[in-house]
């Protein structure tokens, strides 16, 4: 990536000698191991040592077993030798970190870091010298996904592990991430002014997520608000908490009326909506007013306001999501052996009763999850509210996803225009699908991930194939309209679609006409562009472009960067289906208008696919 360690440092992250070094230490019972490189071996079952309860993201991502097994024997190579004797030989000697933490965080990692500083606490005999940048956690994600940029850091403290988890699975990655664990928590929590909080009976009534959306529907309560869940762990991780508490709820209701209903308090939610956490925050004058905020952040805000304004907090009885802070480290070029060392140490310190303290004095529970009562009544806690509970198990990877997508869709009202390949390789059968073709499971993937649309937004749908309509490799079947529009005789949108996949078929022969239907597709979505609306073109394609008369890739991308308008933005959104699909082709031209490509391998996972494609192109919007 371009990037150069120092002079005196490894070139690679080397981690034999962390293991010589551990006399007597106890290698048994680990999971998973690093090869010669040092890199590590994401084959390996991993084991992340989390309490019972913890977020079960947390296991899909990658463990670097050296540095969790330096942390376990008490880092031996890295404590060796306790101080260095002179603040000089620091100055000339020290190994330098830089750790990009969440900014509810960042202060008390600063405090930690300035300790060791000063006290010229060493790691593998050098003085350990970390930088703390303050860097919203979903920023940080984004850019890991964009290999061209260089991250600037070896260490990554977000708020939590559904970051991780997103910057993780990005179609492009610019680093291995390893988490060592969690160094602190926070619950997600309710947070209410005084008198919006007695009308909600504080502290003696408790509620489940569900009733606390539905407290704050409006009418004589407030209005229940939060911070965007594309930009905020709290936001998403209350949307999902109270997505799957409305589900559990109205579970003999169906899924119709549970996504209905889900997708209504979504709405409700939006209206009241900051973009990040510390404009939330900022919006609390506000007399009669409920968030949702994690109890650090109640806490920060109580340490600050006067009487009439510090908030009460509602701990939802049917489990408290919460901010888990994991410690992540880029396995990447710049993790030398030495900044792996360093990385281990600093964490000890982050870990150990003085950096426990630390963080517990700006609000922080520990990483377990265990209450401090203080910190909780500071925070607005109050018995009978369950502030003492153990969180419950975090939501998974795909309801996130769920969350996301009905919440981009929900907000902004969608206008897409679907694509589908229609050459002769579609009509291959897809293997364990009983004989079914490509194109049959692609049909049924369309047509469920059409229930998720509500009548405001915009469907429509093209084929393609070489020579399909004269010397035109695509053709339009259905125009783009309103799902709720009906013809003169009474048929919807959604009927007229949903006979449009029946009658989708390969042509014979026909061949994948990508690039030239690609540009046409676009240049329609920009003029029939509509405000207000998240407008996208969606194309399915199991090949490469074959057709040797149009347009060259290079011209393709060329174009598409000319006609992006950041007034009119048109996200392309590529689905990639199978192992013949040109991923290196749609990854390009999807990204040249701001959009993004996703490769399935089987042709039912189009509709998680295109839900987190919708996701990111939504997050770059908004971004």
């Amino acid at each position: 990536m371009g990037r150069h360690s120092q002079p005196d440092e490894s070139d690679g992250p080397d981690y034999s000698g962390i293991f010589d070094a551990m006399d007597g230490a106890d290698h048994t019972g680990h999971t998973g191991h690093t090869d010669r490189s040092g890199r590590i071996d994401h084959s390996a079952p991993d084991n992340t040592g989390s309490r019972p309860g913890a977020s079960s993201r947390r296991r899909t991502v990658a463990i670097s077993t050296a540095l969790v097994l330096a942390v376990a024997t008490g880092a031996v190579v890295v404590l060796r030798g306790g101080l260095l004797p002179s603040a000089e030989s620091c100055r000339s000697n020290a190994v330098r970190l830089t750790v990009a933490a969440s900014p509810d965080i960042a202060p008390g990692l600063r405090t930690v870091a300035d300790h060791a500083r000063k006290a010229g606490i060493r790691s593998d005999g050098r003085c350990l010298d970390v930088k703390v940048t303050s860097r919203p956690a979903h920023e940080v994600a984004k850019a890991l996904g964009d290999a061209d940029r260089t991250p600037g850091f070896q260490v990554w403290v977000p708020d939590s592990s559904v970051w991780v988890e997103r910057a993780a699975t990005s179609p492009v990655s610019a680093a291995p991430l390893d988490t060592l664990g969690g160094i602190a928590s926070s619950p997600v929590t309710v947070a209410a002014t005084p008198t919006a909080a007695e009308r909600l009976g504080w502290p003696e009534k408790t509620y489940d997520w569900a009733q606390l959306a539905e407290a704050g529907s409006g009418g004589d309560n407030p209005r229940l608000g939060a911070a965007d869940p594309a930009r905020s762990a709290t936001g998403l991780l209350a949307l999902a908490r109270i997505n799957g508490s409305i589900a559990k709820a109205a579970a003999g209701d169906g899924k119709a009326a549970t996504d209905t209903r889900a997708a209504a308090n979504a709405k409700l939610l939006s209206q009241r909506a900051a973009t990040t956490d510390t404009a939330l925050r900022k919006s609390l004058p506000r007399r009669d007013q409920a968030v949702v905020l994690s109890e650090q952040a109640a806490f920060a805000h109580n340490a600050e306001a006067d009487e009439a304004s510090r908030l009460d907090l509602f701990y939802p009885k049917d489990g408290t999501a919460e901010l888990d802070y994991p410690y992540t480290v880029l396995n990447d070029r710049e993790l030398t052996t030495v900044r792996a060392r360093a990385a281990t140490r600093f964490m000890t310190l982050l870990t150990d009763p003085r950096g426990r303290r630390a963080l517990r004095k700006d609000g922080f529970r520990t990483a377990d999850g265990k209450v401090g009562e203080d910190v909780a009544q500071a925070a607005g806690g109050r018995t009978p509210q369950p502030y003492a509970v153990t969180p419950s198990p975090g939501p998974s990877a795909r309801e996130v996803e769920a969350a996301l997508g009905m919440w981009t869709i929900t907000v902004q009202s969608a206008r897409l225009n679907t694509v589908v390949d229609a050459s002769d390789s579609m009509s291959d059968p897809v293997p364990g699908r009983g004989g079914q073709s490509l194109m049959d499971v692609t049909k049924a993937s369309l047509r469920q991930a059409m229930k998720r649309f509500n009548s405001r937004d915009e469907i429509g749908l093209w084929e393609f194939s070489t020579g399909l309509d004269g010397d035109r490799d695509y053709r339009e079947l259905v125009a783009t309209r309103r799902l709720g529009t009906r013809t003169p005789d009474g048929t919807g949108q959604r009927d007229v679609l949903s006979a449009a996949f029946d009658a989708l078929k390969p042509l014979p022969e026909g061949s994948t006409g990508l690039y030239d239907t690609t540009l046409a597709a676009y240049r329609q979505a920009q003029d029939t562009f509509v405000p207000g609306k998240f407008n996208a073109v969606v194309i399915l394609t199991d090949g490469a472009n074959q057709d040797p008369d149009g347009i060259s890739r290079t011209a393709l991308v060329k174009e598409l960067k000319r006609l992006v308008d950041p007034d009119r933005p048109v996200p392309l959104i590529a689905i990639a289906i199978g192992p013949d699909a040109d991923q290196d082709a749609c990854q390009e031209i999807a990204r040249a208008t701001g959009g993004s490509a996703q490769r399935v391998n089987d042709p039912a996972q189009i509709n998680a696919a295109m839900l987190k494609a919708i996701v990111a192109a939504g997050e770059a919007g908004a971004g």
